[in-house]
């Protein structure tokens, strides 16, 4: 079981999280993303740049993801690819995607598009707080102990 990181639009302070996590357990994790990144100097931390263009880096998480792998995003077209190909989604803010959530977000950004499309002023998302990181890093940390019991189980 692998990470992988919609890097384009990862927070800063996520990828923290991340690189202490992968560094603490050896879990395979990377970054994807269009543009080059900066990773620490981890042996089982690595980048992966895709071409420019709409969805790039999505199209190529979701090629090479395989069932059980963790995929970080905040993108729910993403993160529904990433669960009909037998993958865990989790977004940013600690939100764990799921088959029933996945169906309603996508119609949620799909209503929200219509709105922008339209030129209502939506907003943006609101920062990222303390709570969200400390419940992204417990879900992250709830998939890491699945994958170690069943990378130790017979």
């Amino acid at each position: 079981m692998k990470i992988w990181v919609d890097a384009d639009a990862c927070p800063a302070v996520i990828k923290e999280i991340l690189f202490r996590a992968a560094e603490r357990t050896g879990v395979r994790m990377t970054l994807v993303a269009n543009k080059p990144l900066r990773l620490p100097a981890i042996q089982n931390v690595r980048s992966l740049q895709v071409p420019t263009g709409f969805d790039a880096a999505d199209k190529r998480i979701v090629e090479l993801m395989e069932p059980d792998d963790l995929v970080i995003t905040a993108d729910v077209p993403l993160a529904a690819a990433a669960i009909e190909k037998g993958g865990v989604a989790l977004n940013p803010r600690g939100e764990l995607y799921t088959q029933e959530n996945v169906r309603e977000r996508l119609s949620m950004r799909n209503f929200m598009d219509e709105l922008r499309s339209g030129g209502v002023n939506t907003g943006g998302p609101a920062a990222l707080s303390q709570r969200e990181r400390q419940l992204f890093a417990n879900q992250l940390d709830r998939w890491l102990a699945k994958r170690a019991k069943i990378a130790g189980s017979p």
